[in-house]
């Protein structure tokens, strides 16, 4: 008898025990029979518990946890901690992009995988780590092959790739006063859309990727001179001092305009209006459309409009926008997502076709927020509401420490 014959309950009973993610993944992996039986544990919700004060006094040896939320199996998976005082900025693949803050603005950055508990150490940056308030990277990164940009400031970005010894600190971005960048999203093939707050969206290319070559040394040993033996080591050498050049233009250039962004051509009323007042945007790629997702997180909002007349954004209130090249305006409202979902925050966007897939709901905004707290939360665009998507899990006490991170996938294929 194979571990394939084992019948699904009993494949389910003993994954019941599996408290780890990486053993539960790991099961999953066993067999195309195991796999189908167990429920996939991403989309999750990254949670860090931190130190909870009550257990200090109980014992010395609490160390803060880290716990995946899954929404598919309702329950939580245990994960490597984050290293203690490192801040998350950005999450694809099952990887964190995280920063340590060393002195006087100071720090390090890396690439942090909490199944797997692998580090990857990226150059450290040469402008103040306090600006930084993202990162995007290529998947699938190793010590040799990696990509990353980050928003440095208000209207910058950097980046960096494998050899390369510092960060590129590219030119200032045109923007209209009183935006900024707050969003990026990693496409595919070096191309990342960033976001701004008003809805303006440039486009960085990256240059390829490139592995760094081995470089391979020669060592003779005096042991038996006229056999000459040797032996050969083999290092990675540390490349070219500075990343290969790369090259930002605005969206709208790639259909023939040379025009600034101007908000009251690019949405129709009164989003044109609308866009300069919510305060979390989100760039996503879903089903071949590139989506912006705004949110109002501040308060509920009346606004008087050009051509008169008010409009009301509630708090919380979400808008979803298509981006359309071949009509004007460019962006417009869309009531659904052909039956997508999108999840989106301070990981790199993911979107998902969610028929057949029980426990996820269609043409909805997952996100993290809600009054009071950092929850995972879906907004239905059929009901124009948010609620909580997932309820408190084991591990996840009322009233703890925590704080939720960011949507968390093994995969973001």
């Amino acid at each position: 008898m194979s571990w394939a014959d084992l019948p699904p309950e009993l494949v389910c009973r003993i994954a019941d025990g599996l408290d780890d993610l990486k053993c539960y993944a790991s099961a999953r992996g066993t067999c195309p029979t195991w796999r189908s039986a167990l429920t996939p544990p991403s989309p999750s919700l990254l949670v860090d518990h931190g130190d909870d004060p009550i257990k200090r006094y109980i014992t010395t040896a609490i160390k803060r946890r880290t716990t995946a939320a899954s929404i598919l199996t309702r329950r939580s998976f245990g994960l490597n901690p984050i290293p203690s005082g490192k801040t998350c900025l950005g999450c694809c693949g099952g990887w964190l992009s995280l920063s340590v803050c060393i002195d006087g603005g100071h720090s390090l950055l890396s690439l942090f995988h909490p199944v797997m508990a692998a580090e990857i150490l990226l150059p450290p940056p040469i402008y103040d780590s306090r600006l930084v308030s993202k990162m995007v990277f290529a998947p699938n990164p190793t010590t040799d092959d990696f990509l990353a940009a980050v928003i440095c400031d208000i209207n910058r970005l950097a980046y960096v790739t494998a050899g390369a010894r510092r960060w590129a600190v590219l030119d200032p971005i045109r923007l209209a006063t009183g935006d900024q960048i707050v969003d990026l999203l990693y496409h595919k093939n070096g191309i990342i859309y960033c976001l701004t707050r008003f809805g303006d969206v440039h486009v960085l290319h990256l240059p390829q990727r490139r592995r760094r070559e081995p470089v391979i040394l020669e060592v003779h040993t005096l042991a038996c001179p006229a056999l000459h033996n040797k032996r050969i080591m083999q290092m990675y050498g540390t490349g070219p001092d500075l990343n290969a050049p790369a090259t930002v233009e605005t969206l709208l250039s790639s259909v023939g305009s040379n025009l600034p962004f101007d908000a009251a051509t690019s949405f129709a009323p009164p989003y044109n209006t609308i866009s300069t007042f919510t305060s979390v945007n989100n760039i996503v790629f879903c089903d071949g459309n590139l989506y912006q997702i705004w949110r109002n997180a501040a308060c509920t909002i009346i606004l008087q409009l050009p051509g008169g007349g008010r409009c009301c954004v509630e708090h919380d209130e979400i808008f979803v926008l298509r981006y359309d090249p071949q009509r004007r305006p460019y962006w417009d409202i869309v009531a659904d997502l052909r039956g997508h979902s999108v999840f989106v925050g301070r990981n790199n966007a993911v979107s998902i076709y969610v028929e057949g897939v029980p426990g996820l709901k269609g043409d909805c905004v997952y996100w993290i927020g809600g009054r009071g707290r950092d929850r995972g939360m879906v907004y239905d665009m059929k009901t124009g509401r948010s609620t909580p998507c997932i309820p408190l899990m084991d591990g996840v006490v009322p009233g703890s420490p925590q704080s939720t991170i960011c949507w968390y996938f093994l995969s973001d294929e």
